[in-house]
């Protein structure tokens, strides 16, 4: 029998607030183990939380670009469950009256075509410490807790079980990073556990509407991860279900090792969690003035940036999606190409020569060296005639080992291009005469023979002529 994948998505995506969610206990989950840790993370008696306005305003940025419906009037709850990295005995969330619900996200697949993913909700709650078990701390036999994670803010994000693929998991796991990335409202650096991606998958006989037991898969910690626990899951509930047996509905652990799925416990509902009112937190009102602030601070969505570089700067489709890859990348093109009087120059040295050079560096754009109006000034420099494209690669050079400014490098070390006609003139006077042979070639008809005449006057002048004007004077001289 065939069978139809069917496959939702939790996200929880740490928020980029200076303090934690319900106390002023600094964001910061990589600082040494549990010197974070405050008495209302830890729910200690009499310490009464208090919300961080920062992380709604972020969390609303979500919800506006997911396009989902505000609930104007929330609350939070407790949800209950005892775990050891949970030090209050329960987590402050939102289930009943969630910040935002509905909405939808539309992704692009590998072949062009766009698909609309729905949301079930967005809502807000706090993040819990981090255990490390067994191996990794060097004892098999131990756990070690740090509370440092939390009480940090956090934003879960749920999808409809709208997708059928791996290859539409990951067209949405992609497309959802982007709008928490180029929002600001996640740095989401995955390989720290600030995004998080759970994923639940099901199958159904090809042709069923009926959802089949969903499995909710745990422990991803990158998106490779996230793609091959999905292929592994499929092919454990095929066998399960070809062999006439039944699928349980549980969480799962992926193994990277041995690349297989492992039971964690069975799957809880909605009522093992004894969900009740936080009592010490006041009902949230998101009214039109605080909504109204925030869709003005709202950065540009990265569609819609990318639909502008593409109309307005004319721009292909494989420039925008280098150009957009990060906020930081698409950010310093902007910067760049504002400086310069080129923008076509500016992508092909941003695409090409700029992270080419940090890629093999294995450095980031924010590590580079060369600021944006650096790099423009640096193209304004072959665009005047002042050097050329060839020296310009010199130049870039030692401006990205250094951080001098292109102008100051070509003053150094005397590269400027060199226009004047009579000097030019006589150099290629002076290959012509150097070159006989080649000379012979041209005017037999060969016409790469003229590109070794340029190299030689460009070989003569260390590269520092205008190459336009050798062209034309090495014609003028060999028609004369």
């Amino acid at each position: 029998m065939k069978y139809e994948t069917v496959i939702g998505m939790e996200v929880h995506a740490e928020l980029l607030t200076e303090s934690k969610q319900f106390v002023a206990s600094p964001n910061l989950a990589l600082a040494e183990p549990n010197t974070l840790v405050d008495p209302v993370t830890l729910g200690l008696p009499g310490a009464l939380p208090v919300l961080n306005d920062r992380s709604v305003d972020l969390s609303l940025r979500a919800v506006l670009a997911l396009e989902c419906d505000i609930s104007r009037d929330c609350f939070f709850e407790r949800k209950h469950y005892f775990y050891p990295d949970l030090p209050k005995g329960y987590q402050i969330s939102q289930r009943a009256k969630c910040l935002g619900f509905g909405g939808f996200l539309d992704i692009t697949l590998p072949d062009g075509s766009t698909k609309r993913i729905g949301m079930n909700d967005v809502h807000m709650e706090e993040d819990t410490g981090k255990s490390t078990h067994g191996e990794a701390i060097g004892d098999p036999d131990s756990s070690l807790i740090d509370l440092n994670r939390a009480g940090i803010p956090l934003l879960e994000i749920v999808s409809a079980p709208d997708m059928r693929s791996v290859e539409e998991a990951d067209a949405y796991m992609v497309a959802l990073r982007d709008i928490l990335l180029f929002l600001e409202i996640s740095d989401c650096k995955m390989e720290q556990g600030r995004l998080r991606f759970e994923a639940s998958i099901s199958l159904r006989p090809e042709g069923s509407t009926e959802f089949g037991t969903r499995v909710e898969v745990k422990n991803l910690n990158s998106m490779k991860s996230v793609r091959d626990s999905i292929k592994a899951e499929i092919v454990r509930q095929t066998d399960l279900l070809n062999k006439g047996k039944q699928v349980k509905q549980e969480t799962m652990l992926w193994d990277e090792a041995s690349g297989t799925t492992q039971s964690m416990r069975s799957k809880e509902h909605a009522h093992d969690y004894r969900y009740m009112p936080e009592p010490d937190l006041a009902p949230l009102h998101i009214d039109d003035e605080w909504l109204a602030r925030v869709k003005a601070e709202m950065p540009e969505l990265p569609r819609l940036k990318r639909e502008r570089l593409q109309k307005d700067l004319g721009l292909s489709a494989y420039d925008v999606e280098v150009l957009t890859a990060t906020p930081d990348i698409a950010n310093y093109f902007e910067k760049a190409a504002a400086s310069s009087k080129n923008t076509r120059l500016v992508v092909n040295w941003v695409s090409n020569e700029l992270l080419g050079r940090l890629n093999a560096s294995s450095a980031i754009i924010a590590e580079s060296k060369v600021a944006p109006e650096q790099l423009g000034a640096l193209v304004n420099l072959i665009e005047d005639g002042t050097i050329s494209g060839k020296i310009a690669k010199e130049v870039f050079d030692d401006m990205f080992a250094s951080g001098k400014d292109a102008a100051t490098i070509v003053e150094e070390k005397g590269l400027k291009q060199m226009s004047d006609t009579s000097e030019l003139e006589a150099i290629c006077r002076a290959v012509i005469e150097k070159l006989p042979k080649i000379v012979e070639d041209y005017r037999g008809g060969k016409e790469k023979a003229f590109g070794a005449l340029v190299g030689g006057v460009m070989k003569e002048t260390r590269g520092k002529a205008n190459p336009a004007l050798v062209n034309e004077l090495l014609k003028k001289v060999l028609e004369s």
